[in-house]
């Protein structure tokens, strides 16, 4: 689907014109929206906007990684967008010229439908313009990630508060699940944070990007989400680091109590192996007390260790 908007200088809105139209109509400013097109609507692309090979196979092939291309006539934009339901990235390109802006995006953004009905019902859209609309897109696609990682925030604590009723496995399992999630952020943010530097700080941008003291807020937002998610990303090393800690101390206890005893049984053992021997010649074996003595003596070992073992802390 293909929906237009046009705005004259004295903010008048017409919306629904046809895009040949629009490219020939140098008094306006036009958003141009292409939502889930078609491979038909894909080639207006093409022609008659006459949009590069390169920008148009990038929006062809999504999950591009965010950047920013300069053309002659245009600029280039890739943002990724988190789908608030299902929590997946989604691409957001833009092309953005003197007197136009194009986002195309594969499937329905909400971002884009909160900022068309903005623009469609403003009470003021001769104040907007093409870079207005980059500002509000974009400001859009960086708070929506906010709750995101709040709520990862939250799942450590949690994770962390629960520790005690939960195994070792689900704890780990759960902690690199959230490292695979923070993962994935950073692959996404941190680019974007650059990304949007390199916006503010481009000579090439100053004809058709305004108000970039704009843009430096969206930078500072991206600077809290990039440390909050590289703090969430050494909290759960952190924590993994205890849990593999206490698991480790709680093992070696376990082996040190088993140990004790093995060493506690090994005179005695060694007692029963050597009256356990079938020669003639033991007298031991002919005396009447000898089966109560040799329990006798393996029994007195045996608490003499225990007790010893006990004092020195070993089964602590």
């Amino acid at each position: 689907m293909i929906r237009t908007i046009s705005v004259s200088p004295y903010g008048d809105i017409q919306t629904g014109r046809g895009i040949d139209s629009l490219v020939s109509d140098s008094g306006h400013w036009h958003w141009i929206d292409f939502n889930e097109p078609t491979d038909e609507e894909i080639e207006l692309l093409k022609e008659p906007l006459q949009f590069h090979p390169l920008s148009i196979e990038d929006c062809i092939h999504t999950l591009q990684r965010p950047k920013l291309d300069y053309y002659d006539d245009y600029h280039f934009f890739v943002f990724q967008a988190l789908n608030e339901e299902s929590m997946q990235k989604e691409e957001v390109d833009l092309f953005l010229g003197h007197n136009y802006i194009v986002t195309y995006h594969s499937v329905r953004t909400s971002e884009i439908d909160d900022v068309w009905k903005r623009l469609e019902f403003a009470k003021a859209p001769g104040e907007w313009n093409p870079s207005t609309v980059l500002y509000h897109v974009l400001d859009k696609i960086v708070d929506n990630y906010f709750p995101h990682v709040y709520r990862i925030e939250d799942l450590l604590n949690e994770i962390d508060e629960n520790s005690a009723d939960r195994s070792m496995e689900e704890l780990l399992e759960d902690l690199f699940d959230t490292r695979h999630e923070l993962l994935s952020l950073r692959h996404t943010i941190t680019p974007m944070r650059d990304l949007v530097y390199r916006m503010i700080n481009s000579h090439r941008l100053s004809g058709v990007l305004e108000q970039k003291e704009y843009f430096a807020d969206i930078h500072d937002h991206l600077l809290r989400l990039a440390e909050k998610v590289e703090a969430s990303r050494e909290l759960t090393t952190d924590m993994r680091d205890s849990y593999l800690s206490i698991n480790s101390h709680e093992t070696n206890r376990v082996m040190k109590v088993l140990t004790v005893i093995t060493t506690i049984f090994m005179p005695l053992t060694f007692i029963a192996g050597i009256y356990g021997m079938n020669f003639e010649n033991m007298p031991e074996l002919s005396w009447r007390f000898g089966y109560f003595g040799a329990l006798f003596a393996m029994f007195v070992i045996g608490m003499t260790m225990f007790f010893w073992f006990r004092r020195k802390g070993w089964f602590k």
